[in-house]
């Protein structure tokens, strides 16, 4: 574990899911429209809208890998032909994947601060629901409700759990952001894609439905964070003759060297249609997407804004860098970021648990060669715990 005289703030730790998360506080007359478990051939799995989802392949999480096994892979420094075999030994789950006080007294071992947690199985399932409206916000009430049961979203001021919003229902958006306000919420997900307007078609992210929801937003000054999951742009791989079916660490050469990229495409509809200028205290956390695709993003908002001034309020670029925190990949070339956007708008952020992220926290800070103590602090630390307090 690397050393450092301070005690880091990590913006991408998990939790993996108890088995009810999505039951426990759902009335069981949904269960069949939502989520319930179902034994088939000997194993159990997740049915979603009824059908069996595939997005995580365990999703019991018992037994699951170790943190970190996959590291070397995710690095380029070893091939894998079998995948599975790569994460090695399966492990029983431990008590700190499923309770915040072991998990607390984890982060101490970690010389972690505090952190932001993010759900490991909730991050597929909206995508799994979008063709029932009522029977995803329903699912993701009653998730919301057991986020604050279980985790908290400012436990003891170090645990801060993001609450889980879509804008399927602008008016079901308002009620629960409301309703996590009141247990001090800091911290909301948002998947980023498109949204379904619950009558076969789609709105963008700065469509005028969801200006009431931005506002809120912006006056009580929570963090906004965009968290990789299943976007929806699997039917993009069907274009491309593969399945438009989201399996994670299902190896597919073609898929990974496509373009498409849902946080891309969220953080242009957000500035191009002006929600972030309009409300200066919406802070955006990328959150393990990596910060591949920024460089490019920023090249496309220069050239067109270039090309269509009048169509912005101001220049793009100078929002990205106001109002936007990336949280790259430890892989990634983290000096050509810190030029793009600055060191006080990068996030450390390890996976922790998962198998494709650090086995070692802290660990990430050996990636900051190139880096002054006074940058590495902001990357480590200051930068992601001021996302926790309210801007404004």
């Amino acid at each position: 574990m690397a050393a450092l005289d301070y005690r880091a703030f990590d913006a991408d730790n998990h939790y993996y899911e108890a088995e009810d998360a999505f039951l426990r506080h759902v009335d069981p007359k949904m269960h069949k429209r939502c989520m319930q478990w179902a034994e088939i051939n000997g194993r159990k799995r997740l049915l979603v809208g009824g059908s069996v989802n595939r997005f995580i392949p365990n999703p019991t999480f018992d037994p699951v890998a170790r943190p970190g096994c996959l590291d070397e892979y995710f690095r380029g420094k070893v091939a894998k032909d079998d995948i599975v075999a790569a994460f090695g030994e399966l492990e029983p789950i431990p008590a700190e994947y499923r309770d915040r006080e072991a998990r607390l007294a984890v982060m101490d071992r970690q010389n972690l601060e505090a952190a932001f947690m993010f759900p490991t199985l909730a991050v597929g399932m909206e995508t799994a629901l979008d063709h029932d409206t009522e029977a995803m916000l329903t699912a993701f009430d009653g998730f919301n409700k057991w986020i604050h049961e279980d985790w908290g979203f400012a436990h003891e001021e170090r645990i801060f759990s993001a609450g889980y919003i879509s804008l399927a229902d602008v008016d079901w958006a308002l009620d629960q952001l409301d309703w996590m306000l009141e247990r001090d919420v800091r911290v909301v997900n948002m998947r980023p894609s498109s949204v379904p307007d619950g009558n076969g078609g789609r709105r963008s992210l700065g469509d005028p439905a969801h200006d009431p929801f931005w506002k809120k937003m912006n006056q009580h000054g929570i963090t906004l964070a965009m968290h990789a999951g299943d976007a929806g742009y699997d039917f993009l791989n069907r274009y491309w003759g593969m399945t438009d079916s989201f399996q994670a660490f299902r190896q597919n050469t073609l898929k990974s060297l496509l373009t498409h990229s849902p946080i891309s495409d969220a953080l242009a509809s957000l500035i191009a249609e002006g929600v972030l200028s309009e409300h200066v205290n919406i802070r955006v956390a990328t959150i393990e997407t990596g910060s591949e695709w920024v460089q490019p993003l920023l090249k496309k908002f220069e050239k067109t804004y270039g090309q269509q001034r009048h169509m912005f309020a101001e220049d793009p670029i100078e929002v990205f860098r106001r109002q936007v925190w990336v949280s790259p990949y430890y892989e990634d070339d983290l000096v050509d970021l810190r030029d793009k956007v600055g060191a006080g708008h990068m996030l450390f952020g390890s996976d922790w648990p998962h198998a494709e992220g650090l086995a070692e926290p802290t660990d990430f800070v050996d990636d900051l060669d190139g880096f002054d103590s006074a940058e590495v602090e902001q990357i480590m630390r200051t930068n992601g715990l001021a996302l926790t307090r309210r801007a404004g």
